[in-house]
C-alpha cells in the first residue's frame, strides 16, 4: 500500500457568509425541515401585512389633526405607497445579493434553505393587487370616508383574501408557468428570485380576477 505523500491543501477554509445566510434564510426560516418555501411565504404574507397596517395607521394620523395642514385634506399619495415599494425593493435588492452569496457558498444552484425569494414574492403579490386599488382610492378621499383605513379592513385584513393570495402564489411558485421556469436560467440571485417574482405577477392577476368576479 502506497503512503498519501501529497502535501495538506493550502488553501484557507471559504468563510461561511453568516450575515447573506440570515438574510437569505429569513433569519433561519428556511432551515425548517419541511416545505421551508411555505413558511417564507408566511414571512412574506406577514411582511406585506405590517407595512399595509403602517401606512393604514399613518393615514388615521393625518387625518386625527395632530399633523397640522392634513386635517380633512386629500392624504399626500407618496405616504401611502412609499414604504411599501422601500420594503419591495430593499428586500428585492437583498434576496439577490444575499442569495448570490449563499448559492457561490453552497456550490448549489438554488439551495432549498434559501426562502427571501418566496418573501420577497409573497410580499409583491399582495403589493400588485392591493396598491393600484389603495391609490386609487386615496386620490378620491374625502372627509366622511378613509378609503385607505376601508380598503385595509375590507381587503387586506380579510382572512379569504389573504388565504387566496397565498394559495395562488405557492401554486405558481411551483407550477412555474413561462416565463418564470427559463427565469432560473439567470445567473446566481436573479434566477433564484426572478422565477418568484413572475410566479406573484401571475397570483395578482387571479387575485384581481377573483375580486371582479365578487369571489
Amino acid at each position: 500500500m502506497t503512503p498519501n505523500t501529497e502535501p495538506p491543501s493550502s488553501a484557507p477554509p471559504r468563510k461561511k457568509p453568516r450575515f447573506a445566510l440570515a438574510i437569505a434564510t429569513a433569519l433561519g426560516v428556511g432551515y425548517i425541515p419541511k416545505a421551508p418555501g411555505t413558511f417564507g411565504s408566511v414571512v412574506g404574507l406577514s411582511l406585506a401585512t405590517l407595512v399595509f397596517w403602517s401606512g393604514d395607521r399613518l393615514m388615521r394620523l393625518l387625518d386625527s389633526g395632530l399633523v397640522p395642514g392634513f386635517r380633512n385634506q386629500p392624504p399626500p399619495t407618496i405616504p401611502i405607497l412609499a414604504p411599501q415599494v422601500i420594503v419591495l425593493v430593499v428586500v428585492a435588492a437583498a434576496g439577490v445579493w444575499s442569495a448570490s452569496r449563499v448559492a457561490a457558498y453552497a456550490g448549489i444552484g438554488d439551495p432549498q434553505y434559501v426562502v427571501i425569494d418566496e418573501v420577497s414574492g409573497q410580499h409583491l403579490t399582495y403589493f400588485l393587487a392591493l396598491a393600484p386599488t389603495l391609490y386609487s382610492a386615496a386620490t378620491r378621499h374625502n372627509p366622511d370616508f378613509l378609503g385607505y383605513g376601508t380598503l385595509f379592513v375590507f381587503h387586506l385584513l380579510n382572512w379569504k383574501y389573504l388565504l387566496l393570495g397565498f394559495i395562488l402564489f405557492r401554486v405558481f411558485d411551483i407550477w412555474k408557468p413561462f416565463p418564470a421556469r427559463q427565469a432560473e436560467g439567470l445567473p446566481g440571485g436573479w434566477g433564484i428570485m426572478a422565477d418568484d417574482w413572475i410566479a406573484a405577477i401571475y397570483a395578482a392577476l387571479g387575485l384581481w380576477v377573483a375580486r371582479y368576479l365578487g369571489l
